[in-house]
Order: C-alpha cells, then sequence, then structure tokens
C-alpha cells in the first residue's frame, strides 16, 4: 500500500512539473516581457501621476495602462482635496464625449446584423421634425441627406450643439445647418444625438437598454450607464473647475450617447481590450451575437479619407495627420504609426485614450478637473516613452 502511494505522489508531482512547463513554454513571451515591465515600472508611474495631479491641480486621476495583455489600474489623489483613502474606493467619472465611442461601437454591431445601413439617409429610420422647424426648405432638403456615415465620420454640416443639451428646451430646439452634409469635418454631438433617435426607433428601446444588452453586460461594465444609476449617488465623483471650486456632480436630464456617459478607467478599459483583442462572440441557438467581427472591425477603424480639420477657418499643424473613422479619431503619427484615440470634456471632466496598435498597448484616463488634459504629453511621455509631443495633445488644447 505505501508503494501505491509513493507512485502515485511521483506521479501526480511528475504531472504538474509537465502541466508547469507547458504553461511555461506556451506563455506569450511579449505578454510575459508586458508584466515584468509593468511592474518594475510601476512605482515610477505612480509617484509621476502623483506629482503629476498636484503639480497641474488635477483632484483626481484614474488610469489603465494596458500592454500586451497586462494591465496596470492606478488611482491618484490631490492630498489638497481628497483624504489618501479616496483612492482605494471606486468612483465614476462623467466620461463625456467618451459616451460617443461606446455609441458608435453599437451602431457597427447593427450595421454588422443588418439591421441600419449606413449610406441610408436617418429620415428613413426617424422623424426629423427639429429640423423642419426651422421653417427652411433647404434645411429640410439637407437633413433629408444625413446619413449614419456621416453622423459617425462628423460630416453632417451641423454645429456641436443646436443649444444647451441639458437644458428643457433642447428636445424641441430647431437644429439648423450650418454647411452642406458631407461637405467637410465637423464635429457635432447634435449629429450623434440624432442617429441615438434612428437607433432607439430602429430598436424600439431606449439606448439605456441597448447599450446594456450590446456592451455594458457582455463585457462586465458593472458601472458604467448613460443614465444616473442609484449607486452614482455615493461613488459619482465631483467636478472642479480650473480654481478648483467644486460644481458637483453634474447630473443630467437625460440619457445622451455624445457626453452623459458615467463609468470610471477599469470598466472603459474592458470596452478598449475588446477593440484591442477583437472580440467578437457568434450568436448560438440560446445566445445573440456579441461583438465584432473582423470585417465590423475593419469598417469602424477605417478613416474617411478627408483630414479632419478642426476649426474651418484655421490650419493648424495639428490637422495634417489627423482623420475620422466611423465614431473613434486616428492620428498617423511618423513614430508610432496609426493611433485610435478620443477625448471626453464636460468643463469639469476630462477624459482620454489612446490606442497604438503598433505597440499592443492603450491607456484610458478619467479626471474630475479642468486641468485634466494638460497632461497628455507627459502621460505619452511616461508610458509611450516617446518624448515627441502626439498631435493629438495639441488637436485637443490648441
Amino acid at each position: 500500500m505505501k508503494q501505491l502511494r509513493s507512485r502515485t505522489c511521483w506521479a501526480v508531482a511528475l504531472l504538474a512539473v509537465a502541466v508547469a512547463a507547458i504553461s511555461c513554454k506556451s506563455e506569450d513571451p511579449a505578454r510575459k516581457a508586458a508584466r515584468e515591465r509593468l511592474q518594475a515600472n510601476l512605482p515610477l508611474y505612480e509617484s509621476t501621476l502623483q506629482s503629476l495631479i498636484e503639480k497641474d491641480s488635477i483632484p483626481m486621476i484614474d488610469l489603465v495602462y494596458y500592454s500586451h495583455g497586462e494591465t496596470i489600474h492606478i488611482t491618484k489623489v490631490n492630498p489638497n482635496i481628497y483624504s489618501e483613502d479616496e483612492a482605494a474606493k471606486t468612483h465614476v467619472f462623467q466620461g463625456a464625449s467618451l459616451s460617443k465611442v461606446i455609441f458608435s461601437y453599437i451602431v457597427m454591431q447593427m450595421v454588422q446584423r443588418g439591421e441600419i445601413d449606413l449610406n441610408t439617409p436617418l429620415c428613413n429610420y426617424t422623424d426629423i421634425e427639429r429640423f423642419e422647424a426651422v421653417g427652411d426648405s433647404t434645411n429640410t432638403r439637407r437633413a433629408k441627406m444625413i446619413t449614419a456615415a456621416m453622423v459617425l465620420n462628423h460630416r453632417t454640416g451641423l454645429k456641436n450643439w443646436a443649444t444647451g443639451p441639458s437644458s428643457d428646451e433642447w428636445p424641441t430646439s430647431p437644429i439648423q445647418f450650418t454647411v452642406e452634409p458631407d461637405s467637410c469635418y465637423g464635429y457635432s454631438g447634435e449629429g450623434m444625438a440624432y442617429l441615438q433617435r434612428a437607433v432607439e426607433a430602429i430598436k424600439g428601446k431606449s439606448i439605456d437598454e441597448i447599450a446594456k444588452e450590446q456592451v455594458f453586460d457582455p463585457l462586465g461594465m458593472e458601472h458604467t450607464a448613460y443614465c444616473w444609476l442609484p449607486e452614482y449617488d455615493t461613488i459619482a465623483v465631483e467636478g472642479y473647475n480650473r480654481s478648483l471650486v467644486n460644481r458637483g456632480q453634474g447630473r443630467h436630464p437625460r440619457s445622451n450617447v455624445a457626453y452623459t456617459i458615467r463609468t470610471n478607467a477599469s470598466d472603459y478599459a474592458k470596452f478598449l481590450t475588446a477593440i484591442v483583442e477583437k472580440f467578437h462572440k457568434p450568436a448560438t441557438e440560446t445566445e445573440a451575437e456579441q461583438g465584432l467581427n473582423e470585417a465590423g472591425y475593419e469598417l469602424f477603424l477605417t478613416p474617411h479619407p478627408e483630414k479632419a480639420k478642426r476649426y474651418w477657418s484655421e490650419v493648424r499643424d495639428c490637422d495634417s495627420s489627423m482623420y475620422w473613422c466611423n465614431g473613434i479619431a486616428l492620428e498617423k503619427n511618423a513614430h508610432q504609426g496609426n493611433v485610435y484615440w478620443h477625448w471626453g470634456d464636460n468643463g469639469s471632466f476630462r477624459a482620454l485614450f489612446m490606442i497604438v496598435p503598433a505597440r499592443d498597448e492603450f491607456f484610458i484616463y478619467f479626471t474630475n478637473g479642468a486641468h485634466g488634459h494638460d497632461i497628455v504629453t507627459d502621460i505619452t511621455k511616461l508610458l509611450f516613452e516617446d518624448d515627441a509631443p502626439f498631435a493629438v495633445d495639441n488637436w485637443i488644447n490648441l
């Protein structure tokens, strides 16, 4: 009996060694190197972020850095605003225009399923009453031209907002064109909101239900929503202006895919990981399709051929390398290749992500201060180890 036990123990031990050997042999060298580098550099990342937010008067920063499948999550607080224990708590931030990228991903899933066509006028899916309210035939004609592709590429010819989108009058305010649709780039939240109405009409559901079904639940983004959730009463951080005056949590009166998302770096990193790793789960008899397939990602990340010139009346060097895909920005960087990115700016809340496919890396950060974009180049130097400023910095800040 003792001999049998001895042989059994040896067999178990040999099996464990064999499994360990296989695991070590099969581990991606790039991922292993990334894990070791991230852990070795973690004290530098933490100390640098702490000094940045104190120097630039940023109350809090929540950041995730992804490299070859490995991630680190860092939250730092300004001691002039918060006690140190706040850094260990769960918080959510206004994501501002990072709302648009998740919505665009939803639209691309609908395109993949044949529920919406990028080049079909949106008036075939929803009404154009707010455009008709202008009482001008040219305005109505232009409204009938707008497609989902124009919205996602920001080529609708509309200004950012007809009036303040959180105002009582916004839902019925007349929408007027600035230029002919598809004639040039022009960033527009109003266009996104119009596409939201089309999507809700097609699905017969609110954007909150659609986003939860298509993105938030499948990716495990448990603290993310376009609407106000009960837990936000306690975990939604307050925003601070440039003078560090507390402007409050800033609750929005309605869900709007252009600017009302609440989230944090951990949750949003799950979404960006899906893009980087090209998450796709085909439909089964019991479960709906999730994510985008290869063709869906290619369409999502293909830029419009014309450059994204931010200001019509001004020529800037940073515009020369900037393009817009179907809902996400693209900088063609001389050192790093294609860099996919988007920024968020709700005044007292600033956020940014940058994806560098050639490095298999991205970062995402959220701040609750108006100085949150003052650190863009500092972050890219720290994480991407590139002293040359990315055009993103000037495109946002100048």
